[in-house]
């Protein structure tokens, strides 16, 4: 492959990637693009990781070959893409995705609308093109297993050394093309612990409504790459700080931007931490619990308003649940299989809060119980919950059956007591008629 002099092509011994740690149906698939007679190497962020020492957590492959080419290449592939066609060829159970070397946006091929944001850009280029088209300069690095060789365009090894993060062409451009680099930007700031090159962090804060414009369902892929990291309490500082929380969750931001040191800012920051946790454990996270993290001081305050306007609390909980997650929708996607769980953590919420369900035990058998309850205790970290619902939840469930009995009565009992306290020796007839006791009057 003939490359022009400015282009670096570092050999194996100037580099650190190890060729066992290379997927090895990625490195069929560009074998086998090879032996057919096309340019093929691995690129974007699986290269950048291998060279920092990080597992990639999948791998891409660049070449010259057409979507069509490849499809007819790979028995068990399929196209996909609609702003730009790319092959996903499956090997074993992995995925790999190669797409076609692009070219310049600019060209009269590509559509942008009025924002310069592209619609389509299915124009096929060379290498060098496909490097320059990319987002970042760490992101802009091929390697060639067959050789060994990285091959760099835009000083992205450099980047790498001086751990910059750096944007390829002009920043405003760029965002404008593709608002969710902006996203990119602070989530790799964060993830890989480098800071973003003035130029290309400047103009985020100008440009974040931009965001708004981006398909909804788009976004709620971008959320969860976010917050389901490992380093989501960096990651909300972050877009915070750079007024892009604001654009993704307006409703939220009301209530943290009036109290910064408030509940609401308490809740989000240990819900989030004990998601970091979590994922830093190896242990499942769901996007239900994050959004109903997100969004409970929102539909909390329309439930009160929709309370005081005569509904039953319940009621009240589920209609200003749809309202919210129809309303933030608008902003991120909320799929199916999330609504219902989050819908059903929050109603739940009353039931853990109320000293005289009906036969709370049976509440232990419900699917959403214990994200339910984790959910609890993070608002009574937060504030947000009386700590004595949440002891008795805990005991409830270490307790066997006779003991279990015994706290339901315990419970009902102090309720009974409290209750009492608050009629302020009022009580009430047979008819249901107020009278004072005698020693009150």
């Amino acid at each position: 492959m003939n490359l022009p002099p400015h282009a670096k092509q570092i050999p194996s011994s100037r580099h650190h990637i190890r060729p066992s740690a290379i997927n090895s149906g990625a490195r069929s698939v560009v074998t086998k693009l090879q032996k057919a007679g096309f340019n093929a190497q691995l690129v974007g962020g699986c290269v950048r990781d291998l060279l920092l020492g990080l597992k990639p957590q999948d791998f891409d492959v660049a070449t010259d070959a057409h979507p069509e080419e490849v499809r007819a290449l790979f028995r068990r592939s399929r196209l996909v893409g609609r702003r730009f066609r790319l092959a996903h060829v499956r090997m074993g159970r992995e995925i790999i995705e190669v797409a076609t070397y692009r070219a310049n946006p600019t060209s009269k091929d590509a559509e942008q609308n009025s924002d310069g944001r592209l619609l389509r850009d299915n124009v096929y280029g060379t290498l060098e093109e496909d490097a320059l088209r990319r987002d970042f300069t760490i992101n802009a690095l091929y390697y060639d297993p067959s050789r060994g060789t990285v091959i760099d365009f835009t000083k992205g090894m450099d980047d790498l050394e001086t751990k910059t993060l750096r944007i390829i062409g002009p920043p405003e451009n760029r965002y404008r093309e593709d608002p969710v680099r902006m996203l990119r930007a602070l989530r790799f700031a964060v993830k890989l612990g480098f800071s973003i090159e003035k130029k290309s962090s400047r103009p985020i804060p100008l440009l974040a409504h931009l965001l708004k414009d981006v398909p909804p369902a788009r976004m709620f892929e971008e959320i969860l790459k976010l917050f389901h990291g490992g380093k989501a309490t960096k990651t909300y500082k972050k877009i915070y700080d750079y007024g892009v929380f604001g654009v993704l969750f307006p409703y939220t931001h009301r209530f943290v931007q009036k109290h910064p040191a408030g509940i609401t800012a308490k809740l989000l920051l240990g819900g989030l931490k004990n998601t970091d946790l979590r994922v830093n454990q190896g242990k499942p996270v769901i996007p239900a619990f994050l959004f109903t993290i997100l969004l409970w001081e929102p539909m909390r305050d329309r439930m009160k308003t929709l309370h005081s306007e005569g509904l039953a609390p319940l009621t009240a909980c589920h209609m200003a649940a749809e309202e919210i997650l129809a309303m933030q929708s608008g902003h991120t996607l909320i799929p199916r299989r999330a609504a219902v769980p989050i819908r059903e953590i929050w109603e739940l919420q009353l039931r853990l809060e109320n000293p005289r369900l009906r036969r709370p035990a049976r509440l232990l058998e419900n699917r959403r119980f214990r994200a339910a309850y984790d959910f609890l205790l993070l608002r009574i970290e937060a504030g947000d919950a009386d700590p004595v619902h949440g002891n008795w939840w805990t005991r409830l469930q270490e307790a066997g059956l006779s003991q279990r009995e015994q706290l339901i009565r315990e419970r009902r009992g102090i309720q009974k007591k409290k209750t009492k306290r608050k009629n302020h020796g009022v009580s009430r007839n047979r008819r249901g008629e107020k009278s004072q006791h005698p020693e009150r009057r």
